[in-house]
């Protein structure tokens, strides 16, 4: 049975309509990644998910349970990282999990927390003196700090720098193996690729496709694409003559080859066979963020963007 289930989700505020429909089930232990452009309705919808809005039509179950009627459980059971969020500058991180774990009936042990999430060191270092990294992984910590079956991660690694957006991913890792179903809000395709069993792609308020990654990836067909240059003359007669080759474009003195996965021989076998000398050699594969556009038209965020 699945631990999240949103069929028909409606959301709008006055005349902007920020969700207009949105259906999907999430399964016990996966990583589900919610993934869309700015503004296109992830947030709004995990924030019906989690009762903190109320939708204006569908209907929603957490664990079994509404998360309007019964808001008072699915708290105490659905841990959640906001998209923003802000301390006093002078509590310290043991003070705020401290604080937090008050509110909770089943709660975890602090001093082991903080261990998991890299933030020992810290333990009494207050709020204001945490790097960005810190105050994600604080974050974090005081949504895992009532022991909760999902976590609700939103936009967890917008402005960390990328050493920084690497260690939190393994540390989403490590709140899956702590048994713990995780529901990830992103705009950044690689951190989806990287990490979620399945994605829903939200676009314009809608569900336009939910599938594994790899999944999405196949919807635009298995083409791999060869771009070299090339110091000698080469016939594009030649390159097309592999069954392998599926065609051949150039862009001044860049030359491109499209064709199946087995393409990169296929070429190098032309240009070694006709000794043609060649340079600035790279392979494409298809990769989500070509899904991403092929089901919405336009492009996702890449992974060195940062939220304004």
């Amino acid at each position: 049975m699945p631990v999240i289930e949103v069929e028909h989700l409606h959301k709008r505020y006055g005349e902007k309509v920020a969700v207009a429909d949105v259906s999907f089930t999430v399964e016990q232990g996966e990583i589900f990644g919610v993934l869309g452009p700015n503004g296109a309705g992830k947030t709004t919808t995990v924030e019906c998910v989690q009762g903190l809005r109320r939708a204006d039509g569908g209907s929603i179950r957490v664990l079994g349970l509404d998360p309007l009627r019964d808001r008072a459980e699915v708290r105490q059971r659905v841990g959640a990282q906001l998209q923003e969020s802000q301390l006093p500058d002078k509590l310290r991180v043991w003070e705020a999990l401290d604080l937090y774990r008050s509110f909770y009936r089943n709660r975890a042990d602090i001093d082991e927390l903080l261990s998991d999430l890299g933030l020992i060191e810290q333990r009494n270092t207050y709020f204001q003196k945490l790097s960005g990294g810190q105050k994600q992984r604080l974050s974090v910590a005081l949504a895992l700090v009532g022991r909760p079956e999902i976590a609700v991660l939103d936009e967890l690694t917008t402005g960390l720098d990328p050493q920084g957006r690497r260690d939190t991913w393994d540390l989403v890792d490590r709140i899956r193996d702590r048994g713990v179903t995780v529901v990830l809000v992103t705009h950044f395709m690689e951190e989806a690729e990287r990490l979620c069993d399945r994605l829903a792609i939200i676009d314009r308020g809608r569900v336009v496709a939910i599938d594994t990654p790899a999944g999405l990836t196949a919807r635009v067909g298995s083409e791999h694409r060869v771009h070299f240059r090339t110091s000698e003359p080469v016939e594009d007669a030649w390159l097309l003559e592999p069954s392998e080759v599926k065609g051949v474009s150039r862009d001044g003195a860049e030359v491109t080859v499209t064709g199946t996965e087995d393409v990169l021989q296929a070429v190098l076998s032309v240009l070694n066979g006709r000794k043609i000398p060649y340079s600035a050699l790279r392979v494409e594969q298809p990769t989500l963020d070509d899904a991403f556009v092929s089901l919405t038209g336009r492009f996702g965020r890449p992974i060195d963007e940062r939220s304004s």
